[in-house]
């Protein structure tokens, strides 16, 4: 941080590492063999959209570029209640959570690159485990961290699985410290 910006107040942003998505499918072999928990082949972007037609044919390039990639996993574009955008990748169960990764950074970077980070909030990677809890590995975009996020029912959390999973990922993702920041994302696409 230079000079002027300690006597303006400002500071610069933590650049996101988007490839830290790719730690994932390391993660989601921890979360199986000491949670219980698997990959549901769900996961999701959001992000704030620009108005306009030029965010729009970004949007619709993205979803384009990933219904054409060998696989071809089924994309689906929603929005929330809070007016937030969503572009959902759903694939099989089971299905290779890399090829999910690799979707999720490619819909990150495709909008990115296009002049749309800073309206890019989060990533979410489903997870579930045989009694039908649900998980989602969340990917803060401005923060470059991970926190997990275990909804219990409507408008309940479970923290004390949210706590066993950021200690079991602790050595394996760069996890979110600060607490305030671990969101409530009631309703997301994949969980």
């Amino acid at each position: 941080m230079g000079f002027w910006s300690v006597l303006s107040g400002r500071s610069k942003p933590k650049q996101a590492n988007l490839d830290s998505l790719f730690l994932v499918p390391s993660a989601a072999i921890t979360l199986e063999t000491t949670i219980g928990f698997r990959p549901t082949g769900d996961g999701s972007v959001c992000y704030r959209a620009a108005d306009g037609a030029a965010a729009q044919i970004v949007q619709q390039e993205v979803v384009e570029l990933l219904r054409s990639t060998g696989d071809a996993p089924d994309v689906r574009v929603s929005t929330d209640s809070f007016g937030f955008t969503w572009i959902v990748i759903d694939r099989e169960p089971g299905a290779d959570v890399e090829g999910l990764c690799t979707g999720l950074h490619a819909i990150n970077t495709g909008l990115e690159s296009q002049g749309f980070g800073p309206g890019l909030l989060c990533t979410v990677v489903g997870f579930t485990d045989p009694g039908g809890r649900s998980l989602g590995l969340v990917y803060l975009y401005k923060q470059g961290t991970f926190y997990p996020f275990a909804p219990k029912g409507p408008q309940q959390r479970d923290n004390l699985l949210e706590i066993q999973v950021r200690d079991a990922l602790a050595g394996e993702l760069p996890i979110e410290q600060d607490l305030s920041r671990w969101l409530a994302i009631w309703g997301a696409p994949g969980l």
